[in-house]
């Protein structure tokens, strides 16, 4: 995969992918700037080798419409802040070429969301390279810094890159590295733990790292498909009976290899999905008809904090609970604790999880890495060959 040293950046105009899909609140501020920061030291690196930088991005999925909501205008003014120097907005997702025209050297613009151009993610290749075309009219160089949608074959992803010179940003290529450790060559004793709401969304992650793993800690909402395949009732908890098949094949494998798969022994149950809803705290054989499962229990919380501690490498994807309901959060919170005191070397998987450590109060700095992906964390672990990141590895 080639570096920016592989580019000449020197009074160039350089097309920048990063991902900026950001969450923002009702009045579109901005509520968690990880994507924006995670850019910076790309965008200083070219800045400082002497390129032009014109950024493309995307905010949400407008699927090819104009969608106010989800314009890029707060991000320009974000990234401006951070920067500490003027950034350009373009309105135009295709680049208008008298905001380009005008940057100086070490100058940096932002094009407006670039799924508001329909052929950003059509299915039909020639849209999308006609498209990229226009990009290509005025870039000397593409650099991939985007990691969040390197699993998608769009045109400023896949595309750009194919018709110009190029090559991997810094966070890119970080991410590579800690995922790629990942799958090969991570320090044991090396603990996997996962939630979020669907086993469904799992099974290629769970299949690619059982043989690679000594511990898989299960949470979430996915905990209680596991539960119907070791034949609880569940009460009104969360679940898809469809994998039952899926999971017990997994305990099966686990036990075969010696690998140790742990399942919540206590939940945090509720008659309801609020903030307010009484709560009691079960064991896992005893949760209550018309009461749903929405946290991991004390004792679950310490259980796999033992383990955590006890670890070399400890990825973590999913959250434990309904983390945004306060009743609900001490799982995630603590599985978070344990990972930021930990002196093991600890991932953070994107997605539900990357949020909950920076919302929770969890000293996230200590963590060794937290991805800025959550679907291409997941499918790298999976070991699935992303086409954002094989573009960068042709001609």
């Amino acid at each position: 995969m080639r570096t920016l040293q592989d580019l000449v950046l020197k009074d160039s105009t350089i097309a920048l992918r990063c991902d900026f899909n950001v969450p923002l609140n009702a009045q579109g501020e901005i509520t968690d700037d990880l994507r924006i920061t995670a850019a910076l030291p790309t965008i200083n690196a070219l800045r400082e080798a002497g390129a032009r930088v014109v950024i493309l991005a995307h905010l949400g999925r407008p699927k090819g419409t104009v969608v106010a909501e989800l314009s890029l205008a707060p991000i320009a003014q974000r990234l401006s802040e951070l920067l500490g120097t003027h950034v350009a907005f373009s309105r135009d997702p295709a680049g208008d070429t008298s905001v380009i025209n005008n940057l100086k050297t070490g100058e940096v613009a932002l094009l407006e969301n670039v799924r508001f151009d329909p052929r950003e993610t059509s299915k039909d290749p020639a849209q999308r390279v006609q498209l990229a075309s226009v990009w290509a009219d005025w870039a000397d160089g593409f650099v991939s810094d985007g990691f969040g949608v390197v699993h998608r074959e769009q045109a400023s992803v896949t595309d750009l890159a194919q018709l110009v010179p190029n090559a991997a940003g810094l966070l890119v290529s970080r991410e590579c590295e800690v995922f790629g450790r990942l799958l090969e060559g991570a320090e044991r004793p090396y603990t996997v733990i996962l939630g979020g709401s669907k086993v469904g969304d799992k099974l290629g992650v769970i299949d690619s790292l059982l043989p690679r793993v000594d511990n898989l800690l299960i949470g979430g909402g996915m905990a209680y498909t596991f539960l119907l395949a070791m034949g609880y009732e569940i009460g009104n908890s969360i679940s898809e009976p469809d994998f039952v098949d899926d999971v017990q094949g997994f305990m099966t494998q686990a036990l075969e290899r010696g690998v140790n798969l742990m399942l919540p022994v206590d939940f945090v149950v509720a008659d309801r999905f609020s903030p307010d809803a009484e709560t009691q705290i079960v064991d896992r054989e005893a949760i209550p008809a018309g009461q749903m499962g929405l946290d991991i229990g004390p004792e679950t919380r310490e259980l796999y904090s033992r383990v955590i501690a006890g670890s070399a490498t400890i990825v973590w994807n999913g959250p434990m609970g309904v983390f945004e309901m306060e009743p609900f959060a001490g799982g995630t919170l603590a599985i978070a604790q344990a990972m930021a005191a930990s002196e093991g070397f600890t991932v953070i998987g994107g997605g539900d999880s990357a949020a909950a450590v920076r919302i929770l109060d969890v000293d996230y700095k200590k963590l060794n890495h937290i991805s800025t992906g959550g679907g291409a964390s997941l499918e790298f672990l999976e070991g699935k060959k992303l086409p954002g990141l094989t573009v960068l590895e042709g001609k």
